[in-house]
């Protein structure tokens, strides 16, 4: 395998900026930066999205369970990571006490370009749009002057284009809401079971749900029995149950840990009982 050029030059963004890199919305959206860029970042993680229909690239455990919280919202229809600020010269007319030239390359002196952990669409029930820009941070490195800089020179752009930005650490992360989205989330990505047709699929899934209502047995025993009742694999009936929290067929409270031994009387089916859950967006601060 070949090295992995690390140089960054005036060629390497020109580069970039042909490859499509931070340009296209939904699922044309290229991120300026991906895991294969860096030859070491400690953590990464490439996960499909829901909202997007295509693969998002994390370097952390913060920006995944952010990322997690946004690909659960209904009013969130766009989900752009890594986003670049390339045109920040133009849109901030004075930079002179930004201090720009500290993010440079040391050998070719080339500025880096600057991004913004995510750049999310949101569409209101009225059908209108609007943006918010959020920048994940861990909590322990908002003490060191490079990331303040950094901050800083992302805050007045977002600011002078009129769109809502602020900074998410780890400590502003609801950690059980994000575990128990990831617990589900592999179910909707594609090719995630190709054991039945989609109409099997839905039948399935909707038999599986009618099992749940008014049932005073543990969720666990309800899905064993359906496997044993439709003769599935083992694993298939947890697999339908997290399809169905995954498409808001069963509401549970997100915010507290799903426990598979709790009764039925933990579900809400909003289907059956004539009305939708409304959580209201949680993750903007």
């Amino acid at each position: 395998m070949g090295k992995r050029n690390t140089t960054w030059d005036s060629k390497k963004i020109e580069q970039w900026i042909k490859e499509g890199r931070g340009q296209g919305e939904g699922k044309e959206y290229k991120p300026w930066l991906t895991i294969q860029d860096f030859p070491s970042m400690g953590r990464v993680t490439r996960v499909f999205g829901w909202t997007t229909q295509r693969i998002h690239h994390f370097f952390s455990d913060t920006q995944l369970k952010y990322f997690y919280l946004l690909d659960w919202e209904e009013k969130v229809i766009d989900i752009r990571e890594h986003y670049p600020l390339i045109d920040l010269e133009v849109v901030l007319n004075d930079t002179t006490d930004l201090k720009i030239d500290k993010f440079e390359d040391k050998k070719t002196k080339e500025p880096y370009i600057i991004t913004t952990t995510f750049l999310i669409t949101l569409l209101d029930s009225d059908g209108k749009k609007s943006f918010a820009a959020r920048s994940i941070k861990y909590a322990s490195e908002l003490s060191r002057r490079s990331t303040i800089e950094k901050l800083e020179i992302e805050r007045r752009y977002w600011e002078a284009q009129g769109i809502n930005w602020g900074i998410v650490t780890n400590k502003d992360i609801n950690t059980v809401r994000a575990k128990n989205i990831e617990w589900i989330h592999s179910v909707m990505g594609f090719g995630s079971d190709n054991s039945f047709s989609e109409d099997e699929l839905a039948d399935l899934l909707y038999a599986l749900l009618y099992r749940f209502i008014d049932s005073q047995k543990s969720i666990k025993n309800i899905i064993s029995g359906f496997e044993r009742d439709y003769t599935l694999d083992a694993g298939m009936g947890l697999f339908l149950f997290k399809r169905l929290i995954a498409e808001k067929r069963i509401s549970l409270d997100m915010d507290r840990p799903i426990n598979i031994n709790q009764t039925c009387k933990s579900i809400y089916i909003p289907e059956v009982n004539g009305k939708e859950v409304n959580e209201g967006v949680k993750v903007f601060g």
